[in-house]
């Protein structure tokens, strides 16, 4: 039995759906140009916000491990998928962060991140997933904005 489960069931017969996981929900659905509703997230935009949540939680899980206190985080991933049943082109992965250290901490915590978060580590052997623009805002060592 695995360690997570996601159950998701359609809602009026139609590709509208709640995707439930304990407590957690979500919809999908397509939009309403290609015969959805348009009332959530498609396939694409789920996986693009799953390696987003991932890439966010790790940096927190492992800033929290490095005794750093992150003030801001923000995860932009960019994709596209060329044509249907095709696995999605290369995608980019952009991180705004902010916290209590220098940027060189920083920047080591983002790198570190980028080589374990689990999501984006599951779907690099089908598609590329690249670390993007990476904008820091740090503390020097007395504590001033760097």
């Amino acid at each position: 039995m695995s360690s997570f489960r996601v159950e998701l069931r359609s809602v009026d017969g139609g590709p509208t759906a709640v995707a439930s996981s304990g407590p957690h929900s979500v919809l999908t659905d397509r939009p309403a140009s290609a015969g959805g509703r348009g009332l959530g997230f498609n396939g694409g935009q789920l996986l693009y916000a799953a390696i987003a949540g991932c890439f966010s939680n790790d940096l927190f899980r492992e800033a929290s491990t490095l005794g750093l206190q992150l003030t801001r985080v923000n995860v932009t991933v960019d994709g596209d998928f060329p044509a249907r049943g095709e696995p999605s082109q290369p995608i980019t992965v952009d991180v705004e962060l902010a916290g209590d250290a220098p940027e060189e901490r920083l920047r080591a915590l983002v790198e570190l991140v980028d080589g374990i978060a689990e999501i984006p580590n599951s779907i690099r052997g089908t598609t590329p997933v690249a670390l993007g623009s990476v904008n820091l805002i740090g503390n020097d060592s007395e504590g001033n904005r760097s």
